[in-house]
């Protein structure tokens, strides 16, 4: 596929009904629907191909790991990682995150160091580092957002000085869609000897990630929001950094000699995959990149954001409407919320006409806590998405307008 004019097509998940209407998916930011290559492909394995990867005898397990280990070079090209030891296979952006905190934080992180973390982060950027600061006695800074969902970076010299040791941020805010400048943060870590991990769970289907350009020390993603299989990530991390930190599980597969009084453990990746891999996770990822890169970055760059500001027009239009992040870099989400109505009871009346939305907290309730808030609803497009969803929603919020207010 070269452009998007017969995407919709890929997903069978759009020709259904919900409540007897027509489904419009608004519910990207959470998880992507899943094209029919990607779902062929991981039928292909389960059909064909079952068996485990490494160290077989057969046919079957030979191919199998040669398709596992594609699975990693792709994902490798797609980072532009230097090396397919830097690619660490793990169960999404959160177990990614936590791998970092125990193998490398509680090795090599010290009491009264300082990490620093943006007030937009998801729950799985900011806890994991709680966790981590109580066991360690670290102090935990945070870089501001303004008003209008932008990070604050007028003091960012007083917040990363010399006694910040590590720098976790997103890329994107899930809730309210803030492009983050991770080049000024990046760069500012480094200028202080600090090591940062970039949180790309909401950016990797938006933008190219480069990370050696980016200068990342860690970085992480979920598969499931790149049209890829649910529970399956990637872990990017820096090989000299990997090497010195000890493994997050044991088991096998990360070994290299075991002995009834000592183990020794086996090279990068496979240090950091104890146990039997998610190989369907691996080759459906695998498929999943290869149909987003024959898109291409700039037509699903362009499509989002003319849903984005067509979106956000559109919603504009309602008095009663209030929405919540107005960066002018951000992606293509928009949390809002019916002012006089709670959030939870429009999103009942909107999936009652089919469309789907996301209601609650997103995982940020400091950030929400911080703006006043219990709750928004979220709309989140993606490239199967046009601008007929965008007028069904505004339909749904007049109604739910009527029946609410």
């Amino acid at each position: 596929m070269n452009n998007l004019n017969h995407v919709r097509d890929q997903f069978k998940a759009l020709t259904q009904t919900v409540n007897g209407k027509p489904l419009v998916y608004l519910d990207s930011a959470a998880t992507s629907l899943k094209p029919q290559v990607v779902v062929d492909r991981i039928t292909q394995f389960y059909s064909y191909e079952t068996a485990n990867v490494h160290r077989g005898a057969h046919f079957l397990a030979d191919q199998g790991t040669m398709n596992f280990e594609s699975a990693r070079t792709t994902v490798k090209n797609f980072l532009n990682a230097s090396s397919t030891e830097e690619i660490i296979f793990t169960k999404g952006t959160t177990d990614g995150i936590n791998m970092v905190a125990e193998c490398y934080g509680m090795n090599f992180l010290k009491e009264n160091d300082e990490i620093v973390l943006t007030e937009l982060e998801h729950h799985a950027n900011l806890v994991p580092w709680q966790n981590l600061a109580q066991k360690k006695n670290l102090k935990i800074k945070y870089i501001s957002v303004q008003p209008n969902g932008e990070l604050d970076l007028s003091n960012l010299d007083q917040i990363i000085t010399t006694k910040t040791k590590l720098v976790a941020f997103s890329g994107c805010s899930n809730i309210l869609g803030t492009f983050i400048p991770v080049d000024i943060i990046i760069k500012k870590a480094q200028s202080v000897n600090a090591v940062t991990l970039m949180d790309a769970a909401q950016v990797v289907a938006q933008k190219p990630i480069n990370v050696q350009a980016l200068g990342v020390d860690f970085l992480v993603f979920s598969a499931h929001k790149l049209f890829g299989p649910f529970g399956f990530g990637v872990l990017f991390g820096r090989k000299e950094l990997l090497e010195k930190m000890p493994p997050y599980q044991f088991g096998g597969n990360m070994i290299s000699e075991v002995n009834y009084d000592k183990t020794t453990y086996n090279n990068l990746p496979y240090k950091f995959e104890a146990g039997t891999p998610h190989v369907e996770g691996a080759i459906g990822t695998e498929a999943a990149i290869r149909f987003f890169l024959g898109l291409g970055y700039n037509q699903i760059f362009e499509h989002e954001q003319d849903l984005l500001n067509y979106g956000t027009t559109s919603l504009q239009s309602i008095p009663e409407i209030k929405i919540f992040g107005e960066a002018k870099d951000k992606a293509p989400i928009i949390s809002f919320n019916l002012t006089g109505a709670h959030h939870s009871d429009v999103g009942q009346i909107l999936d009652k006409q089919g469309i789907a939305v996301r209601v609650g907290h997103h995982c940020t309730q400091p950030l929400l806590k911080k703006f006043g808030l219990t709750g928004t609803v979220r709309a989140s497009f993606s490239i199967y998405n046009t601008r007929e969803d965008v007028d069904k929603l505004v339909e749904g919020i007049i109604k739910a307008k009527r029946m609410l207010l």
